[in-house]
């Protein structure tokens, strides 16, 4: 969500419907996994209904591997976690959505095509376009820390 406030909201309304669909959990999986497909599916809906795109909590440091293309040159970037965040705050919202699902939620291009009705090279293009836009802000903050 794009603010704590509408975060609260989501997850209001998810832990809602998790406790009016509890008697439908058979003990088949983990009912971690169970409620975590709630969460999200709540979220999407939410997303669906208001336009708005994802946001996502990270845990850890997350490295870049940016490889130019003009040269065999790679360079490894160490980023904390609240650069990460405000880098990925600022991708367009389709850019976002997409990017969290597939590398913090871990859902398959055709599952996120499917919960998005779109189709499955739309979600694998956006998601591409998100990690280019992310590797250039990254680029470019940490040419000015390097300056």
């Amino acid at each position: 969500m794009k603010n704590k406030t509408e975060a609260d909201d989501v997850f209001q309304d998810a832990f809602i419907t998790l406790f009016q669909k509890i008697n439908q959990y058979q003990f088949k999986g983990s009912f971690e996994g169970w409620a975590k497909r709630i969460f999200v599916n709540e979220a999407l809906e939410v997303l669906r209904k208001k336009q708005r795109r994802l946001h996502v909590a990270v845990d850890t440091e997350f490295q870049i591997e940016d490889t130019h293309e003009k040269s065999n040159e790679n360079r490894k970037f160490s980023i904390s976690q609240n650069e990460l965040l405000e880098h990925i705050q600022q991708l367009p919202d389709n850019y976002r959505m997409i990017f969290n699902l597939f590398v913090f939620e871990g859902f398959s291009h055709k599952a996120i095509a499917e919960k998005l009705n779109m189709a499955e090279g739309t979600s694998k293009s956006l998601l591409s376009r998100a990690k280019s836009l992310l590797r250039s802000k990254i680029n470019e903050k940490t040419s000015k820390k390097v300056s």
